[in-house]
């Protein structure tokens, strides 16, 4: 169980076997085999290093921002709740991530739903959102598992599809598909975008900044200000005391700049890693979907559509991350009996791509209501299902994405019915 839990939820070593199977239908050399497998595996681990390193800054950012402006709530952190929900809940989490999976492959080969679901770690955060709601209306381990697998590889095959008219339009092909449970927050951010189709061409990459802006034309260079900007603003609020707290023998006023490089650096070694493997795992998966699945594509990770459009990410983050300002703000003069605290690495990744996708029809305007509306999905849907979720013993944290909480919301409702 161990070995298959960690085989499901790594991504890079799936890929990598997936590439190695596709290659190995195509009949190709020893050495390209081992070639074109361990450079997916490699290129999935760069972009993973990269994706760390960044997610590392922004939660510095966000512990910053909480103490600067004296924030208090509950923090949307998938990981936090998942360590809590895997320490009570360990085996039946566990399983339907496994079952999810092998239906997933199940749902892709007997439907029209080609998708194939690569993303381990959403897929496990999933499986815990469905293990806890059906444990907490009483299901056995087995049917929960069952239940919930069923579910999870459904949802796999079935969530892909609605933002692939998306996917072809950024992409000029349809070859690749999304696979990160925040779908139909993307969805929807495309289709506000198409509201704004008449201004499609003005996007986000065309903006045509002044001359002393003219460093925002390099997309890493405007990613650096930009960070270097929030970064400052929240160690000047939270002070010199709370910012040695986080960087130790590093001088408070230093700790800033090298996070906001830090992200910055990161963000370069993910789209290093993304270019790696992306093309590796396409050509590789092109047998998979002749031979077995025939039709199937991957979904895949967000940062893999980040280079279509790089400026819509910026764009798409701020926009969401104001959102859930604007959420908290709403939450606390309504007396809501939770407030749930945007993290910013969950904006960045979620809001950045609703961007993104806002952008494909929509241009900057359609990037800036896209994201700004799954901004405030991220903040107050999690204010339905927390009480629950504090009831099985995770408290402190939620499950921040649309997928999870919208049929989480619809799957408790249907049971607290029969």
């Amino acid at each position: 169980m161990e070995f298959l839990v960690s085989l499901l939820s790594n991504p890079a070593i799936m890929l990598g076997l997936v590439a190695l199977i596709g290659l190995l239908a195509q009949k190709k050399t020893g050495t390209e085999i081992f070639t074109g497998a361990s450079k997916t595996a490699i290129g999935f681990l760069i972009f993973g290093i990269g994706a760390s390193t960044m997610t590392g800054a922004l939660k510095n950012f966000n512990e910053l921002f909480q103490t600067g402006f004296h924030v208090s709530g509950v923090i949307t952190s998938p990981e936090a709740a998942t360590a809590l929900a895997q320490s009570t809940y360990g085996f039946v989490t566990s399983s339907i991530l496994i079952l999810g999976f092998i239906m997933n492959l199940f749902f892709a080969r007997v439907t029209r739903f080609k998708n194939v679901f690569f993303t381990g770690g959403h897929s496990l955060f999933f499986a815990c959102v469905l293990g806890l709601i059906l444990k907490f209306h009483g299901f056995s381990d087995g049917v929960a598992i069952l239940t919930g697998g069923i579910i999870l590889g459904f949802c796999s095959a079935f969530l892909p599809e609605l933002c692939q008219p998306f996917m072809r339009k950024m992409t000029g092909n349809d070859d690749q598909a999304i696979g990160h449970f925040n779908m139909l927050g993307y969805a929807l951010s495309g289709y506000i975008g198409k509201l704004f189709i008449k201004w499609g061409d003005e996007t986000t990459e065309d903006i045509n900044f002044p001359s002393w802006l003219s460093f925002f034309r390099d997309f890493l260079m405007g990613c650096a200000f930009v960070m270097l900007l929030l970064f400052y603003v929240s160690a000047f609020a939270a002070g010199p005391e709370a910012v040695t707290k986080l960087s130790g023998t590093t001088h408070w006023l230093v700790f800033p700049l090298l996070q906001a490089f830090q992200f910055t650096a990161g963000m370069s070694v993910l789209m290093t890693g993304v270019r790696m493997f992306l093309g590796e795992i396409t050509e590789a998966f092109v047998a998979i979907s002749e031979k077995f699945i025939p039709g199937s594509r991957p979904a895949l990770d967000v940062p893999t559509i980040f280079p279509y459009a790089p400026t819509a990410v910026i764009v798409g983050f701020l926009c969401s991350y104001a959102a859930g300002l604007l959420a908290i703000v709403t939450m606390v003069v309504f007396k809501f009996s939770v407030v749930i605290i945007p993290a910013a690495h969950i904006c960045f990744f979620s809001g950045g791509t609703a961007g993104v996708f806002g952008n494909a029809y929509g241009g900057w305007r359609g990037a800036v209501a896209g994201s700004f509306v799954v901004g405030l999905l991220l903040a107050f849907l999690p204010c339905v299902l927390y009480p629950l979720y504090g009831d099985m013993g995770v408290l402190g944290s939620t499950f921040p994405n649309v997928d999870y909480n919208m049929i989480g919301m619809l799957l408790n409702s249907l049971l607290s019915v029969f």
